[in-house]
């Protein structure tokens, strides 16, 4: 578990390299009082760890860029992988101040050690296309929703693909919500294509997308909150991370099936590899039991898929969302702390 005594954390992507694990994740400080204002300072932060469950700080690896420019307010969630060229490539969201942060685009930053990252040239990579997708001022939706690039390596090797936090340009304003796809040849020029998942599903959107073969399984995984819910679903579904199989990596996916896999204790949620190859989910303390935001990194969870399709997570029952209430130690208060620089790690 990781808990900075200084900046919440948030959603966050792995790499790795060898035996370490790369954690970076989005973070804010605790100063601003009011986490909801942690949005708009947020900056990629770095940590590594042998186990997913002690973690060591490292210096930020990504923050907001000079004026101007498209991510100049805030880099916000994004994925990492080795490139053809053994660099590895990170992408990410960036809002910027010239739209008052209301329109996404996917940024690109490389590096040569997962430490120090440099934003490349051709950055934004990819904005939303209006064929398909809404843009900001289409409809009455809060901002043009672009985000949580999720890159991989086509499974043919034919190139690679990128899923994203996308709304589709048509349907009724709050169930828009769909995983949009994107291909490239090089890592650096994409193409949108149509989304994975249909309007229609439930959603208002569909963050953090990620997709895996878990036990033979192709998953899709991503997070809604409830007030981004369709209203019509408000009534029967609720915050948490949320799980659909689907044909392939590409799917597709009917998100309308989707089960959820965590109650709102729980945002976010990421699927990677322990040491011993076995799939285990990590997600972010979202509330606690009085519903206050935590903003730290849990423990591994460990997943499995039945042959169904009906993801579990650790001791949870078919059909019953997990939950770390009543299961967490909770931190020290932060402005007890002292004076420390180093990353807390406390159990679940």
């Amino acid at each position: 578990m990781l808990r900075l005594p200084d900046a919440w954390i948030w959603d966050f992507w792995f790499a790795r390299e060898g035996d370490t694990h790369h954690l970076y994740f989005l973070r804010a400080s605790r100063a601003l009082g009011d986490p909801e204002r942690r949005h708009f300072r947020a900056s990629v932060g770095h940590a590594v760890s042998t186990d997913l469950r002690s973690w060591t700080q490292l210096a930020d690896a990504l923050v907001p860029a000079d004026r101007p420019a498209f991510d100049d307010v805030a880099t916000w969630t994004g994925s990492v992988l080795r490139g053809p060229d053994d660099r590895w490539y990170m992408f990410y969201t960036g809002a910027g101040s010239t739209e008052r942060a209301l329109v996404q685009r996917i940024g690109l930053a490389t590096s040569t050690d997962l430490v120090t990252w440099e934003r490349h040239p051709a950055a934004p990579v990819l904005t939303a296309a209006g064929r398909w997708y809404e843009r900001f001022g289409d409809s009455t939706w809060q901002d043009e929703a672009w985000r949580d690039p999720w890159v991989f390596a086509d499974p043919d090797g034919d190139g690679w693909h990128m899923l994203i936090t996308a709304r589709a340009n048509e349907g009724p304003v709050d169930d828009r919500g769909v995983i949009a796809h994107a291909r490239s040849h090089d890592l650096v020029h994409w193409e949108a294509q149509p989304p994975v998942t249909a309007p229609g599903s439930g959603f208002g959107h569909l963050e953090v997308p990620q997709v895996e073969i878990v036990d033979g399984r192709p998953i899709l995984l991503f997070s809604c909150l409830h007030d981004q819910l369709a209203e019509r679903c408000r009534d029967a579904r609720a915050c948490g991370v949320w799980a659909v199989p689907g044909d392939s990596l590409l799917g597709p996916f009917d998100a309308a099936k989707a089960q959820r896999l965590t109650d709102d204790s729980l945002y976010s949620g990421r699927l990677v590899r322990d040491d011993n190859g076995r799939w285990q989910l990590l997600a972010f303390l979202h509330h606690d039991e009085e519903g206050r935001f935590v903003g730290e990194l849990s423990d591994p969870i460990p997943v499995r898929v039945l042959p169904d399709g009906t993801v579990l997570l650790g001791d949870a029952e078919p059909g019953t969302p997990y939950s770390v209430h009543g299961r967490r130690q909770v931190a020290p208060d932060p402005t007890q702390a002292g004076d420390r620089t180093q990353a807390d790690t406390v159990g679940v």
